[in-house]
């Protein structure tokens, strides 16, 4: 929580909270190839709740930093893309967070250190347990 706390102190300068910066900067990975994903695919990506980011892509859209359009083959769905003003404001927050970032794990000899490579392993299988957890639990008892 305070690793959140320290992020959102710093990107409010840039009109964001780290919520809003991950589902951002995801959108801005998707994109980079031309790529116009939906809502639902960015939510995947991101491996967050459709209902969450489609809340936050709302914030985002109202800072102009997104933008929603009709898909061409759902009409349900929509497609977005990332306006030049949040391009510009994921490049600026990204420096501030992989600085941030680089200052936590400077105690762990670094970003690139064996430390940090195994504590981001460890992370990532707790991720996946979590994941396969809930999917176990909101399965019903008797499908197996």
């Amino acid at each position: 929580m305070r690793w959140r706390a320290e992020l959102d102190r710093a990107l409010a300068a840039h009109g964001l909270t780290s919520a809003q910066y991950a589902v951002l900067a995801s959108l801005h990975a998707l994109t980079t190839g031309g790529a116009r994903p939906s809502q639902r695919e960015l939510a995947d990506f991101a491996s967050l709740e459709p209902m969450y980011v489609s809340k936050l892509v709302t914030a985002l859209e109202r800072s102009g930093l997104v933008r929603r359009a009709t898909h061409p083959d759902d009409s349900r769905a929509v497609q977005l893309e990332i306006t030049a003003a949040g391009d510009a404001a994921v490049r600026a927050a990204r420096a501030q967070v992989r600085a941030i970032d680089d200052d936590r794990l400077r105690v762990l000899g670094g970003p690139r250190s064996a430390e940090s490579e195994a504590l981001r392993a460890s992370l990532e299988r707790l991720l996946r347990d979590t994941e396969g957890r809930r999917d176990r639990l909101a399965r019903p008892a008797d499908a197996g």
